[in-house]
């Protein structure tokens, strides 16, 4: 990594973890959890792999609008997405999804600003969360990723942690207004390293590696109840004396 990495990633981990605001807080309890909860049935596999501080690039699959507010409020800490800057002029819902952590980029202003932004973010103390196909996807795959996480690890140094979105798709198709009540889940698989350099060649076999790890936790399907048995056993002896 050179020295201009170096010097972002120091900046970046000096920084404290962001405090939630109220409404982000309020959006959290009063909305998102008991909707992915109680209505999708919601579970998250993997939470003790997401790390609490520090640069951290959340990168998933997108197949349903209900992805965003579901990473942004289940893993723990803020997560921050990257929103038209239309939606910001927006009474009410512009400060809701500012409080909770989105931030303006404007249509056709380019990857360039996008991934500024994002390092800006990130140097405040967020989470960034990033899709890697960039749209919606009618299967719920990681089908045509672009290289943006990628770059954007490079950039900051920051490290990539792969989530899979298990049946946000089949809940919410695209052009469907409402949505099927049936089980979302979050698979979280490891935490990977920022590719070495900002090279072509680098950014896409990092890019290749997310979308390997993505589809293989989606091919699992839905967290199973072994899955679950282990977490709690796992649990238990960190517990013990």
């Amino acid at each position: 990594m050179n020295k201009s990495n170096n010097l972002v990633t120091n900046e970046i981990s000096l920084q404290p973890y962001p405090r939630p605001s109220l409404v982000y807080l309020a959006v959290s309890y009063l909305l998102v959890f008991p909707v992915f909860r109680g209505i999708f049935k919601g579970y998250v596999s993997g939470l003790e792999k997401v790390p609490k501080q520090g640069p951290l690039i959340i990168v998933a699959n997108h197949g349903s609008h209900l992805d965003p507010p579901l990473l942004g409020h289940a893993l723990g800490r803020p997560v921050a997405f990257m929103a038209k800057a239309e939606l910001f002029k927006i009474p009410l819902i512009g400060k809701i999804i500012q409080a909770c952590g989105a931030y303006p980029v404007r249509r056709g202003g380019g990857d360039r600003e996008a991934i500024r932004v994002a390092t800006k973010k990130l140097t405040e103390g967020w989470a960034t969360g990033i899709f890697l196909d960039g749209k919606r996807q009618s299967n719920g795959k990681v089908n045509k990723p672009l290289s943006g996480a990628a770059l954007l690890a490079a950039r900051s140094g920051s490290a990539l942690l792969p989530i899979a979105i298990i049946n946000s798709y089949r809940a919410l198709p695209k052009g469907k207004l409402f949505p099927r009540f049936i089980p979302i889940h979050l698979r979280i698989g490891d935490p990977i390293s920022p590719p070495i350099s900002r090279k072509k060649a680098d950014l896409e076999a990092t890019t290749k590696q997310l979308q390997a790890l993505i589809n293989s936790m989606l091919d699992m399907d839905l967290v199973s109840t072994s899955e679950k048995k282990a977490k709690e056993m796992k649990l238990k002896n960190q517990q013990k004396p």
